[in-house]
């Protein structure tokens, strides 16, 4: 048996890269909700680290769309409106179906186990009624579908959607709790073990527009 303990997620990273990291996790699973203003120097006390890689992170996130400045040192996760919810599910059905056909044709028995440990998880999450969990899964779903579809520029477009709309998707979740969110991704995994890309297509697509759907009815 191996005795040694796992290291630390972000072990090894410059200290610019895990607050980054962190900082961008925060985001993307609503730790930092849209409309609340932040300041770097809270920023740096809440990730215990320095004014120089809060600084960094937070010109990336900025950059990516993520964040905006408000002027007196203080950011803000932007709320969206029902045009940014409009554009944001115009650019996902764009973008995630293809890469859901991609990974039907890539796809192995390894990667497919993986989604499916993956979306057990996130059942599990949703049974228990935990947020937290929900978002965390429903992300790593997501993310590690489209790492099978080896496709990495669609797949880092597709990321910096996911960073402007996943802090409301935490408000929609806390709003109308996890069971009554979609999940079409039982579909997708059988149209992955059958290679089949038009219905690997079809359920994403299907799970994108309902997902996003809920966001603009909870506006």
């Amino acid at each position: 048996m191996n005795s040694q303990a796992e290291p630390p997620a972000g072990a090894g990273l410059p200290a610019h890269e895990r607050t980054y990291r962190a900082l961008r996790d925060a985001v993307l699973f609503g730790a930092l909700a849209p409309g609340e203003p932040v300041t770097i120097q809270g920023l740096t006390e809440r990730l215990n680290t320095g004014m120089t890689p809060v600084r960094e992170a937070l010109r990336r996130l900025t950059a990516e769309g993520a964040l905006q400045t408000l002027g007196n040192r203080r950011i803000m996760v932007p709320v969206l409106d029902a045009a940014a919810v409009e554009e944001l599910t115009e650019a996902r059905l764009a973008l995630e179906p293809r890469l859901a056909a991609r990974a039907a044709t890539h796809a192995d028995k390894v990667g497919i186990a993986a989604l499916r440990a993956i979306d057990a998880r996130l059942d599990r999450a949703i049974a228990r009624g935990d947020v937290t969990g929900y978002l965390a899964e429903n992300h790593a779903f997501h993310a590690h579908l489209n790492a099978l579809a080896q496709a990495p520029i669609l797949t880092s477009l597709v990321e910096g959607l996911w960073l402007r709309f996943g802090p409301s998707l935490r408000i929609v979740c806390g709003q109308v709790g996890t069971r009554n969110l979609p999940d079409l991704h039982k579909d997708l995994l059988t149209a992955l073990e059958t290679g089949d890309t038009e219905a690997a297509s079809a359920a994403i697509a299907g799970d994108v527009a309902q997902g996003m759907d809920l966001i603009a009815q909870n506006l």
